[in-house]
């Protein structure tokens, strides 16, 4: 009898056994039984134990070891679970691990998955891994209708040439698009990205900006709310005003849009483009400027214009085109000549000195200054004009000046009364900043005023010669002296003549001179009756070759 009830007992606990497994769907084949598979519903494919605790928790099923679930095309695993069958869900922990396809990968050590909405919460050491790319965080949301996840907790990316940092993003699986929120930091070897707001391509490694942001390399820092930057070659597209800075501070460029390519170490500005060089005392403007870092080249063109302000008071310089070229040694390691050409209607503009000429050159190399083709030069009262003129410079200041070609100068006494002198050339010496004397040879012809010790003109000193010498005082004509045979008149003032006080070549062109910084952008031009006729001294500017003119790459 005690066996028989002992054998009852046995079958009520198998059938006990038996029914609480039957709350398990049964798994499916899906290459043998197709149409018998719900791809709305979330199927639990592997447990190695099952339990249902009725009083504990009455709608889930505790599932032990080797968990395994799928959701048409997802399949997620962990170690342990609780499986809300009626309810289309479940909650996964330790190693949880979520794969679909190829192109997603999912770890945590938590995870809620609605099988209705298809969202995942997965918490805690969080890695997710598409592509080339990895996400993590300790909170991640993961929408698989829309593919895409987001982090509210802070977040680390890692691609194989950047690491990003923020406290909040999101993830698209489907374009490769993550957004990064909130204390961004993007860091490689060769430069650090810092921003409020960041789109960034994991594909292609581009980065979009549109908030204030800061990129830091070791040779520049780049300041920009709106562009793009490459993270492959290091290049970039700014707008809205963005500034390129060498690492030093001393050169900078803003422009309203920018092209950086670090590859090559090119720098294109588009639209008011400013650029500053606190070391050499320069600054360049023009609506476009192209700037080549490698051979230290420039091209600057659109209402371009120079400031020169190593003396304190600006220089502004217009020319329809400026181009810098540098030139190197044989080894590419030091320099051995810069240039700087403006092409086509020069106007410059001093509150002591003005100019105009149809173009320019400065050389380093003897830190000559090149003025061609009927250039004109304005000295307070002073006017000087030829062919050709040359600046010899030193520190900043002219040292002498040679005027070749139909040499003329002029200096104005009043309305009516100039001192003129004209020859073949003329060589001017400076002192001090102020002009000594200066050297006249080759057909010379001058008109004098001299004064008596009130500084009133007692006459007037016409001569000719073949060389002569002028001394200055007080940026003032204060004697003449001609060299070799000469022969001169001196007139009375009421007795001059009004044919005889100017001389062939006279013409005083003060409706030309530039009247201030802004005025050096309005060309003035001499009338066709008015240019001098060219004599052969009078060259168009050199332009440049460039034989192996390139600096050598930093190791």
């Amino acid at each position: 009898m005690s066996n028989l009830r002992s054998f009852f007992l046995m079958l009520l606990m198998c059938c006990f056994v038996q029914l609480a497994a039957q709350t398990v769907e049964p798994v499916y084949d899906t290459e043998t039984e197709p149409e018998q598979v719900d791809t709305n519903w979330v199927y639990l494919l592997n447990a190695d134990f099952i339990r249902y605790e009725e009083y504990i928790n009455p709608d889930a099923q505790r599932l032990m070891g080797n968990v395994v679930f799928r959701h048409d095309s997802m399949y997620m695993y962990c170690d342990s679970a609780l499986f809300y069958q009626e309810r289309n869900s479940f909650d996964a922990y330790h190693n949880v691990r979520v794969e679909q396809g190829d192109t997603l990968f999912l770890y945590g050590d938590s995870l809620f998955y609605d099988g209705n909405t298809k969202l995942l919460r997965v918490r805690d050491n969080v890695r997710l891994e598409n592509k080339t790319m990895i996400l993590l965080t300790d909170s991640l949301n993961y929408d698989r209708n829309t593919g895409l996840g987001w982090f509210f907790d802070g977040g680390t990316l890692l691609d194989e040439e950047s690491t990003l940092i923020s406290q909040y993003g999101q993830f698209d699986t489907n374009t490769d698009i993550a957004v990064f929120m909130d204390g961004v930091s993007m860091e490689s070897p060769d430069y650090t990205l810092t921003s409020d707001t960041l789109r960034y391509n994991t594909d292609t490694h581009i980065a979009y900006l549109n908030s204030p942001a800061t990129i830091l390399s070791d040779d520049n820092v780049i300041t920009t709310s709106h562009g793009r930057f490459n993270t492959d070659n290091k290049s970039a597209v700014l707008l809205d005003r963005s500034v390129v800075r060498q690492i030093d501070g001393e050169t900078r460029m803003t422009g309203d849009s920018i092209i950086y390519d670090s590859e090559i170490d090119r720098v294109e500005g588009f639209g008011n483009v400013i650029i500053n060089n606190r070391k050499d005392k320069v600054d360049a403007q023009g609506e476009y400027v192209y700037y080549n870092r490698d051979n230290d080249s420039a091209v600057i063109t659109g209402k371009a214009l120079l400031i020169e302000y190593s003396m304190g008071d600006s220089m502004f310089i217009h020319a329809d085109t400026f181009r810098l070229v540098t030139f190197y040694n044989d080894t590419r390691d030091s320099v051995v000549e810069r240039q700087l050409r403006g092409f086509y209607k020069v106007r410059a503009y001093r509150t002591d000195m003005q100019m105009v000429a149809d173009s320019m050159f400065f050389t380093t190399v003897d830190s000559s200054l090149t003025l061609y083709d009927d250039p004109i030069l304005w000295n307070n009262d002073q006017q000087v004009l030829g062919e050709k003129m040359i600046f010899y410079m030193n520190d900043s200041t002219i040292d002498w000046a040679h005027v070749i070609g139909q040499a003329l100068f002029i200096q104005q006494n009043d309305s009516v009364h100039y001192n003129q002198i004209a020859g073949r050339e003329m060589k001017a010496y400076f002192k001090s900043g102020e002009i000594d004397y200066a050297d006249v040879n080759g057909n010379v012809q001058a008109v004098f005023y001299p004064l008596d010790a009130d500084s009133a003109m007692i006459g007037m000193n016409t001569t000719e010669g073949s060389s002569m010498r002028a001394h200055f005082k007080m940026r003032t004509v204060d004697k003449i002296v001609m060299i070799g045979s000469s022969n001169g008149i001196m007139y009375p003032m009421e007795k001059i003549e009004e044919k005889k006080m100017y001389l062939p070549n006279f013409n005083w062109f003060d409706r030309i001179r530039p009247l201030n910084a802004e005025d050096v952008f309005y060309w003035r031009g001499k009338r066709v009756e008015e240019q001098l006729k060219k004599s052969g001294s009078n060259k168009d500017v050199p332009l440049p070759t460039l034989p192996g003119n390139k600096k050598k790459k930093k190791k």
